[in-house]
This record gives structure tokens, sequence and C-alpha cells, in this order.
């Protein structure tokens, strides 16, 4: 910005400045004219690239928008698949805990069982070696009749009682079994429900995980196109400022070059201008756009040191050095024409002197800005540039 605010000051001291005998007129115009053209190029590719980063910014929303709704889709899917899983989690907690309890419960009724069992055995056995005792010795023994039958009560009581105590322990042995076996089947299939479940959580987070890494890329990537759009407008605005400012001071410097002109009737034609060639060589940049900028005449490659001969009759309105064009010359032709010689070696004329067609004006360089040896020439109508080779044979 500061480069074209000091730009913008030279050229309003410029055209501020009184017209003196020669003045670069010729030269200031087609400076303005470069720059000019230039800058209209440059705020053009400034109003495509905004067209282009509007049309991707759009894009990328539309993308961001669309994975949003993808996450909040996949989001509550996966909360849904979480809270089952914390569900088949519960209730395999309790299985645990249930087939953990039934497997001591088990564990214990079968030392019951093998404890009744060795009781039983063990009774079964004593009474194997001891003789059973006799209805005479029942009698002997006992106090009374009732004692008798008391005894006898007593021996068969016992024994039934043994039978019974196993049979129930072996049947609450068989149940708890059952009843593990149920468990352990329940147990594995929620265990292979919680193992799918997981699964397909653990996939589905990796899923919206994607999906949120790639919507934070798209918008990085928007935001830094909102970014450059910013700056790009910023500088199409300083552009387009530029571009006034020079398009004023254009007009202005093509108004001093009218007056300095001295011709009263219209310009020549191009075919009544009569010019000759100023060297005789290739052309090596035609006029038009270059480089992004304008070239306002035309480049004809020769030798340092060939002479450049005047392409017609005129008078000498600049002689020297021009930054760009080096040593430059401008004639005056009187008639609305005006032909520019750039990048000489050295200047063979003066300021405000007549020279007739033909005669050497100076001779061919490489000063000012210029990649080799060579001629600028321009020819300019009422101060503006057309293409030279529309005016020589």
């Amino acid at each position: 910005m500061a480069r074209r605010l000091s730009l913008l000051l030279v050229l309003a001291a410029a055209l501020a400045a009184p017209a003196l005998a020669g003045d670069n007129y010729g030269q200031q115009k087609a400076s303005l004219d470069a720059k000019l053209s230039a800058v209209e190029a440059k705020i053009a590719a400034a109003r495509a690239k905004e067209t282009a980063l509007n049309q991707q910014i759009g894009g990328l929303t539309s993308q961001i928008q669309s994975l949003e709704g993808r996450v909040g889709d996949m989001a509550s899917h996966l909360s849904a698949l979480r809270a089952d899983l914390r569900l088949r989690q519960r209730r395999l907690t309790k299985l645990n805990q249930l087939y953990t309890l039934q497997t001591v419960r088990f564990h214990a009724l079968k030392q019951q069982y093998t404890l009744a069992v060795e009781r039983l055995d063990q009774r079964l056995i004593a009474i194997y070696k001891q003789s059973p005792p006799t209805t005479v010795d029942l009698l002997l023994s006992a106090e009374s009749f009732q004692d008798v039958l008391d005894q006898v009560d007593y021996f068969g009581a016992i024994a039934a009682q043994d039978k019974r105590v196993a049979a129930e322990v072996a049947a609450a042995k068989r149940q708890i079994k059952i009843a593990r076996i149920k468990t352990a089947k329940a147990r594995q299939g929620v265990q292979q429900q919680e193992r799918a479940i997981n699964a397909r959580v653990q996939q589905q987070a990796y899923l919206v995980g994607q999906l949120v890494t790639s919507q934070h890329k798209l918008a990085g990537a928007a935001a830094s196109k909102a970014s450059l759009l910013v700056r790009t407008k910023a500088q199409e605005r300083a552009d387009i400022a530029e571009s006034d400012a020079i398009k004023a001071a254009s007009a202005a410097l093509e108004a001093k070059i009218q007056a300095a002109q001295t011709g009263d009737g219209p310009p020549a034609s191009a075919s009544a201008a009569g010019f000759i060639w100023p060297v005789s060589g290739p052309i090596t940049s035609p006029f038009g756009p270059r480089w992004g900028s304008f070239h306002p005449g035309i480049d004809i490659g020769v030798p340092s040191g060939t002479p450049i001969h005047a392409a017609a009759a005129g008078t000498v309105i600049w002689c020297g050095w021009e930054s760009g064009y080096g040593n430059l010359v401008v004639i005056d032709h009187h008639n609305g024409l005006a032909t520019a010689y750039g990048h000489q070696s050295r200047v063979e004329v003066a300021c405000n002197t007549d020279v007739a067609q033909g005669q050497t004006i100076g001779l061919s360089g490489c000063t000012g800005y210029c990649t080799g040896p060579h001629v600028h020439f321009e020819v300019r109508v009422n101060g503006k540039p057309v293409d030279p080779l529309g005016y020589l044979p």
C-alpha cells in the first residue's frame, strides 16, 4: 500500500509541474498506459479469484453441512449402541455374580453330599460289624415295654434319616448343577452379544472420528479461503483506487502531449505517415500485452552501436535518460503523430531541434530495463500508443 501511495504522489507531482520544453510526455503517457493496463489486469484477476473463492467456500460449506448431518445421525446411533452395551454389561455382571454364587453353592452341596454318604456308609459298616440286638436283648435292657418300642423306633428313624439327608443333598446338588449350566449358557450368550455390540461401537466411533476430522479439515479450508477472500477484496479495492488515479493522470498527460504537438490538422493516416524503419532487424517483442502488463511499442533486435534513424521528419521533444527506457528520444512529427526510440547507448540529437527523415538520432544499446541490445520503437497518435507495424512499410 505504501508503494502505491508513493506512486500516486509521484504521478500527482508530475502532473502538477508546469509543462516545459523537453518534458517527457510520450514516455510518461506510455508508462501510465502500461501501469493502467497492468492494474486493470490485476483487478480482473482479483475478481475472477473472488468468484472462484466464493464458489469454493460455497462447496466447502455444503460439504460441512452434509458432514454435520451425518455426524449427528451417527452420533445418535453410537449413543444408542453404547446404551445397549452398558445394559449388556450390567446383565453380564449380574450373571457372573450369580454363576459365582451357584458355583460356591454347588461345591458346598457336593461336599455335604460326600459327608452324608460317608456318614451313611460308616453307619452301615458299624451295623454290619455289630450283631443287631435281639428281641430278648431289648426286653432285658428295657425298663418297660414302652421303652422297647421307643428303642425299635429309634433305630429305624436313624436309618431313615441318614437316607433322607443323602437323598435331599443329592437332589439339591443336581438342581444347582442344572441352574449353574443354564447360567453359564446365558452368560456365554450375553458375552457374545457384548462382544458384537462393542465391535459395532468401536467401528461407529471410528467412523464418527473420521467424519469429525474431515469436518474440521473442511472448516479449516473454508476459513483459509474466507481469509484469502478478504485479502483479495482488500487488494482489489487498492488496485481500483490505483487504477482510478492512473486513469486521471493518464488523461491529464494525454492532454499535455496534445498541447505539445504543433500540428493543426487531424492525425495522418497510416498510409500517409510515410515512416521508415529506424533500424533493420527482427522484431524480438511485439506490441500489446506482455508479462501481465502492456508493451506500448516493438523491440527490434540489432547489435549495440547500430545507428538509429528518425522514422520521419519532426521536432525532438525529449532527449535523455528516462527510467525503464534508458536513453530515450521522442520526435513530434507535427501531424498528430509522435515516435519514440528507447534503450540507446548514446543520444545524437538535442532537444527542441528539428530532424530530417533518416537522420541518425542515436546509437542502439541496452540502457534502462532490457535483456539485450535492441531498439524500443513506439508510434503514438495524439499521445496514445498504437501498433507501429501499421505505420511501417
